[in-house]
């Protein structure tokens, strides 16, 4: 057989979410026990331990593994970073794109790391802001650049299925550290992802 990617979830937290997700149904005046509704917390509770998985990985672990030193002092971007995360204040999803730039001071990183840790960081209870955040810091005090730049642009549930209930709005964060604080480099990595801002 070739690769086999595997999701392994605790027997024991599934059950206890099970039990919870279950209540939650006839809370809502619903009967788990009809058809639709058998696997459902089941469902519910793999699903929940798969979005929070972030709280069992080290993002600076995750750079650690891939740090390659390299005289190249110029931008590094990634962009168009997929973004899936939980909002801890209604546990709805908010969603987008997230860019990263950082300028190596005698390292690089893998690139395949950087999505990685926008994973490991998103995959937990989240607001936008602490998000953005928390990117931006493992990656300057892990890969010691002389900048970082992280924008994160996304749509939040929590406006849009309830509340104001404002379907095309979007949020937009941004942080920068050491030469990104410069304006004409937070200018030149501004205009090369501005496209894809709204």
């Amino acid at each position: 057989m070739g690769y086999q990617k595997k999701e392994i979830y605790s027997g024991a937290i599934t059950e206890s979410l099970k039990e919870n997700f279950s209540q939650v149904l006839k809370l809502v005046n619903e009967d788990p026990t009809r058809e639709g509704l058998l696997k459902t917390p089941e469902r519910a509770a793999k699903a929940m331990q798969f979005l929070t998985h972030g709280y069992d990985l080290s993002p600076e672990e995750i750079l650690k593994g891939a740090l390659f030193q390299e005289d190249y002092s110029e931008m590094v971007i990634v962009k168009d970073i997929e973004v899936y995360s939980l909002c801890e204040h209604h546990i709805l999803p908010f969603f987008g794109k997230a860019h990263i730039a950082y300028i190596p001071d005698g390292y690089v990183v893998g690139l395949s790391k950087l999505p990685r840790v926008v994973d490991a960081f998103a995959r937990r209870l989240q607001v936008q802001e602490r998000l953005t955040d928390q990117i931006l810091n493992c990656i300057q005090d892990t890969l010691k650049p002389l900048g970082v730049a992280v924008v994160i642009e996304a749509a939040h549930m929590c406006m849009m299925m309830r509340g104001v209930q404002k379907q095309n709005s979007s949020t937009t964060t941004s942080a920068f550290t050491g030469e990104f604080r410069n304006v004409e480099t937070r200018t030149e990595f501004l205009n090369l992802i501005g496209s894809h801002l709204r």
